[in-house]
């Protein structure tokens, strides 16, 4: 069988996570890799692993030594490097602050009470596609200025982009790169349009204020813009799915912690934030070599993919005391569930906001959430994301 091409590696699995089990739950195999391996080079999907938290975070805020440039795909804020990192973040910004995001809570706490009170009166709901997946859809509809008929194209877009292989042959790879290439052509024709429009009539929505921002007299260009927008798609949508989500799987697995919250809503913050570390929505993250470079004593060639691994990161017991525990106000956490560096999540504030108000909300309305019994679980179909496809829950319905 051929190599996989270096441009794969972000969507291949491991070689050790061979089962779905170890999908469903990685950290023990992160945890070998860690103590084994730290760093280490695979050849069959030609790139280097790096497994520790001190590694990691050493190629996350080196952006000079770790390139996140790629050689398609246009220009993003993910996939360049300063200064031109700078200037598209800093032009974003004036459109993202934390007020503006803090200023979306009451429309956030809108939908959340729409989406679930369809489902309190049957007291069980298919916790992903009823609700922690239209949720940032929605939102992010909304913030960027899709129309409401277009949320379920959208969905589908936002799937594809964090997509991976179903396995690791050559023909699934192509298959993918075909796929996304499509994905592609039909989210740059409808972001597009949608400029078209807004240049000529501009609305209070996202895209009417990046094609408005300015810094040192400069504009953004159409291609920054719409490759933002698809930015904002993937990561804001697919990353606050799985964080919700991932974070009521916790709280159906264990109760203690569920019935802690609910008596105690100021702990939900922390909690969300163990969540990012304990069930990370992202797992790795990967950057390019930028000139050789010798890390924990391996030589990494310029130009060799290297994949940070934070989903082992965040289960460091050299960073973390008593790692693999769920500790609801752990202090400090800092985790790299958003990533870490110049790339730290732009939505991250956005991210969280939707979950704080998600699983405030729930432990609201609903008493003894749990997974329906019997149900198998299957994990999302990629290399870097880290959730499952379906969560149906059961739940007894709070009438207070």
């Amino acid at each position: 069988m051929k190599q996989a091409p270096r441009k794969y590696a972000n969507y291949i699995p491991i070689r050790e996570l061979n089962s779905t089990e170890q999908r469903l739950f990685p950290f023990q195999v992160y945890a070998e890799l860690r103590d084994n391996t730290p760093v280490r080079y695979d050849e069959h999907r030609e790139c280097w692993d790096v497994f520790r938290y001190e590694d990691v975070q050493y190629v996350l805020k080196n952006p000079k030594l770790f390139s996140s440039e790629r050689s398609s795909g246009g220009s993003s804020m993910l996939t360049t490097d300063p200064p031109k990192h700078k200037q598209l973040r800093d032009l974003v910004n004036q459109a993202f602050t934390p007020k503006a995001i803090e200023a979306l809570s009451p429309r956030i706490q809108e939908i959340t009470d729409e989406l679930l009170s369809v489902h309190l009166p049957d007291e069980r709901m298919n916790l992903i596609d009823d609700f922690a997946t239209p949720l940032p859809v929605i939102v992010i509809a909304e913030l960027i200025g899709v129309p409401a008929a277009d949320r379920l194209k959208f969905k589908h877009w936002s799937d594809v982009l964090v997509q991976g292989a179903r396995d690791d042959t050559e023909e699934a790879f192509q298959e993918l790169v075909n796929e996304k290439r499509q994905n592609m052509q039909e989210l740059y024709a409808y972001f597009t349009d949608i400029l078209e429009q807004r240049r000529s009539e501009p609305k209070d929505d996202l895209i009417s204020l990046l094609l408005g921002a300015e810094i040192d007299g400069q504009k953004l260009t159409e291609e920054e813009v719409v490759n933002f927008c698809i930015l904002l798609l993937a990561a804001g949508n697919e990353t606050t799915t799985n964080l919700i989500a991932n974070a009521v799987r916790i709280l159906s697995e264990r109760p203690d912690v569920q019935n802690e919250l609910r008596g105690n809503s100021e702990k939900i913050a922390s909690a969300v934030e163990e969540t990012l570390r304990y069930y990370p929505p992202i797992v790795a993250i990967g950057r390019v070599a930028r000139e050789n470079v010798e890390l924990n004593g391996h030589n990494i060639m310029a130009g060799d993919q290297v994949i940070a691994w934070v989903g082992s990161a965040n289960r460091d017991a050299a960073q973390f005391e008593h790692a693999d525990e769920f500790i609801l106000d752990r202090k400090p956490n800092r985790h790299m569930g958003f990533g870490f560096g110049i790339h730290f999540c732009l939505g991250a504030p956005l991210a969280r906001l939707e979950a704080r108000v998600a699983l405030h909300t729930m432990l609201q309305r609903m008493e003894r959430i749990e997974l329906v019994p019997e149900t198998a679980l299957e994990p999302i179909q990629s290399a870097f994301v880290f959730g499952v496809k379906e969560y149906p829950i059961q739940f007894h319905h709070r009438r207070s």
